[in-house]
């Protein structure tokens, strides 16, 4: 499915590079691996190639899906009648997910409660998980530095300034 040097996205764990396709065995029996380089707090993983589609591990998106993103983080509103608890396992489902647009609509929407009433723990613990969830993505899909994503991301979610 991907080769080396694929950019990849692995939920929970932000994007990063196929970096080999390896061989070991385990359990007595011979499996192929990929070896994963994560951005995110520089992790190295080994993802049997078996079960890569149960773990919605996808490639990175095209420059214009996330310029679409980009813009989605300051357009609506979230849903305010749902509670803190439900609003977190929603939230973590989405995140869980991996879709890039489900990610966005969580910035989206904890980013608007910290503007209107502050956040709690939980959700802050969240909002700042899909920020740098998108800002790894945000650095493979544009080719630049964390502190240039982290800014874009910040611009988009203000709704200012340019995003290209």
């Amino acid at each position: 499915m991907f080769q080396i040097g694929d950019k990849i996205f692995y939920p929970v764990h932000g994007a990063g590079i196929v970096e080999t396709i390896v061989e070991k065995e385990f359990l007595g029996e011979k499996q192929q691996y990929y070896v994963l380089d994560m951005l995110l707090r520089e992790l190295h993983i080994m993802v049997p190639l078996h079960k890569i589609d149960g773990l919605n591990i996808r490639p990175v998106v095209e420059e214009s899906t996330l310029n679409e993103v980009l813009v989605l983080l300051h357009e609506g509103e979230p849903d305010l009648s749902v509670t803190a608890a439900q609003r977190q396992r929603i939230n973590h489902e989405k995140l869980k997910s991996g879709d890039i647009y489900e990610g966005a609509i969580v910035i989206r929407d904890l980013s608007y409660l910290n503007r209107l009433k502050g956040l709690g723990t939980g959700d802050r613990l969240m909002l700042d998980q899909a920020q740098q969830l998108l800002i790894s993505e945000v650095e493979l899909v544009k080719g630049i530095s964390t502190e240039e994503a982290s800014d874009m991301l910040i611009q988009a979610i203000q709704g200012s300034g340019s995003i290209a």
